[in-house]
């Protein structure tokens, strides 16, 4: 799998893109447990993503 795009994006949209994935987590917490858990992973993995590309700079 080629992640080129996740690689070349700005540290700042990864951030972002991990508060949306938190904040759309705690939306369908009640509603779908398994959603829930996809879009926490997802937006600490972005989160993390995020960190290392801004200590690279």
């Amino acid at each position: 799998m080629n992640f080129s795009s996740i690689k070349n994006a700005n540290p700042i949209i990864l951030y972002l893109i991990s508060v949306i994935c938190f904040v759309l987590s705690n939306v369908v917490r009640d509603k779908n447990v398994v959603l829930y858990y996809v879009l926490l992973i997802a937006g600490a993995l972005f989160f993390i993503f995020g960190f290392f590309k801004a200590r690279k700079k």
